[in-house]
């Protein structure tokens, strides 16, 4: 089969940083390509170039046999390549015919022309045919979001796809319908290069992959012929034997007494316990009600009723806050990071700093030399990839900048830590540094809750576990009474047994 895209020694290079460095990535009609990588390892950069967001420095890219060399996301769109980022890029308050048209509208006399029909023959091909196109891109789940980014891309009679991270807001039952549609796309002859971190959803849906590592091309063959372990030491360029490394730690005293919380985001009554040195898993599908249940607790959403024992203080509903919260020695790291997690446009230095300006501050002063010199620390520790700590939060790639969130609450040093989705976007490498960072802090003491729709990891980590169904939380049982099978029962249907 001829093939449909060609990159042949891609170079990029951003003043002394040198992103790509000779990439070289072959992909054929219909196919799914999985195209891998640590975060920093150039993917988003190459998919840029090859999207015409970015200008390659050197190198060629044949685009069906000819030369291609987009210099604007218009003129790659209009050649037939369609990006599909992480963050969506709908406009929440126009339709969905008015997102999928948006900028390659039709008009006469200077008014803009309806293409509802084309519209409705997309939404039809994904499953979605009872949608409306005049239904406001707002008054839609984040999976139907994820569908129309893709009509919008069929609209445009896409020849090639870029999926960037797609399923990482995404419930089980939305990715199941999103590899569906990603069959019948492959069915039409389309190619899809799929970038994505959880490697069993590589196995399961591509065709090829390409792995990245430091700019370069460093793996590609038929996805049949590897496992998932294989596909992981090629990714970090050494032996991950140990994915979920343990450090021996004491669980002590009560630190967390959770009793009947109820919020305006949170319905039902939820209680546990939490100990020091514990780590204390959730589990729950997307919209089961964890993240509403650590947001109540830490003051980010109303607390209705029910009261939150930090320690020696206590919380009466309406009184919690979040500044309450972190004097009492608790802190959250948001399952959000670009609108509450992070400052987007401010410096790495800055986020990492910002809970904690005591520490480089002097009489209300910031001296700006002792910021940079607390967030190299934790860039190193962390192993963020960036240029320098002074560049602004947009200059990473989403896996670091999840990096950068975890340094800052580090660096306030609660004694309590709330993680909601603490791996979401991070490659399978730092995802290993994450784990035993956070075996790490239990030795020293700290007591955590680790909120995750990734089972495996809260059974790899994870001291006692509970699972949550539609704002119930079940009882707390040791991790290794929970199975997979006793998990997922609960988690779909609320039922233990």
């Amino acid at each position: 089969m001829a093939e449909i895209l060609h990159l042949q020694n891609i170079h990029k290079r951003f003043g002394p940083v040198h992103a790509l460095k000779g990439v070289e990535l072959i992909v054929y009609p219909g196919e799914v390509h999985a195209l891998i990588g640590e975060n920093g390892a150039g993917k988003s950069t190459m998919m840029k170039v090859l999207s015409g967001a970015h200008q390659a420095t050197e190198g060629d890219i044949l685009l069906e046999g000819k030369p291609y060399k987009p210099m604007t996301p218009n003129q790659g769109r209009n050649a037939g390549v369609a990006m599909i980022y992480q963050e969506l890029t709908l406009a929440p308050n126009l339709t969905i015919e008015e997102n999928i048209t948006l900028g390659v509208e039709k008009s006469k006399l200077g008014i803009v022309k309806h293409e509802k029909t084309k519209v409705k023959e997309a939404l039809d091909l994904l499953g979605k045919s009872h949608l409306s196109p005049d239904t406001k891109v707002m008054d839609l789940n984040i999976g139907t979001q994820q569908l129309i980014e893709i009509a919008r891309a069929i609209v445009a009679d896409a020849k090639i796809i870029i999926m960037d991270e797609p399923t990482s807001s995404l419930s089980r039952e939305d990715t199941e319908s999103l590899f569906k549609v990603i069959n019948k796309l492959r069915d039409r002859g389309i190619a899809i290069i799929y970038i994505s971190h959880f490697l069993e959803e590589v196995k399961e849906i591509s065709d090829r992959y390409t792995i990245l590592r430091d700019g370069m091309t460093c793996g590609t063959g038929m996805l049949k012929d590897v496992s998932v372990p294989q596909i992981a030491e090629m990714l970090v360029g050494r032996s991950l034997e140990n994915m979920y490394p343990h450090v021996p730690h004491e669980i002590g005293a009560k630190v967390l007494d959770v009793k009947k919380v109820r919020g305006i985001s949170l319905p039902k009554e939820a209680s546990f316990e939490l100990r020091q040195g514990e780590i204390f898993g959730i589990f729950g599908l997307v919209g089961a009600g964890r993240s509403e249940m650590l947001r109540c607790i830490f003051g980010l959403d109303q607390l209705v009723s029910g009261e939150v024992h930090i320690g020696n203080d206590k919380h009466h509903a309406g009184g919690i806050t979040p500044k309450k919260s972190l004097n009492a020695g608790l802190d959250l790291c948001s399952e959000d990071r670009k609108t509450e997690g992070l400052a987007q446009d401010m410096s790495i230095a800055v986020n990492t700093t910002l809970s904690a300006l005591s520490k480089e501050s002097n009489k209300g002063f910031i001296n700006l030399s002792d910021e940079k010199i607390i967030a190299d620390k934790w860039a190193e520790k962390l192993q963020t990839k960036c240029h320098s700590t002074l560049d602004p939060m947009t200059t990473l790639s989403g896996g670091n900048q999840q990096k950068v969130a975890i340094a800052r609450l580090m660096n306030h040093d609660s004694d309590i830590l709330f993680f909601d989705e603490p791996t979401r976007g991070i490659d399978v490498g730092s995802k290993a540094e994450i784990y035993k960072l956070i075996q790490e802090l239990a030795a020293q003491g700290k007591s955590i809750v680790m909120v995750s729709s990734y089972l495996p990891e809260l059974q790899g980590t994870c001291d006692t576990m509970a699972v949550m169904y539609r704002g119930v939380l079940s009882p707390k049982l040791d991790t290794s009474e929970w199975t997979k099978h006793k998990v997922m029962m609960y988690g779909t249907t609320g039922q233990l047994t």
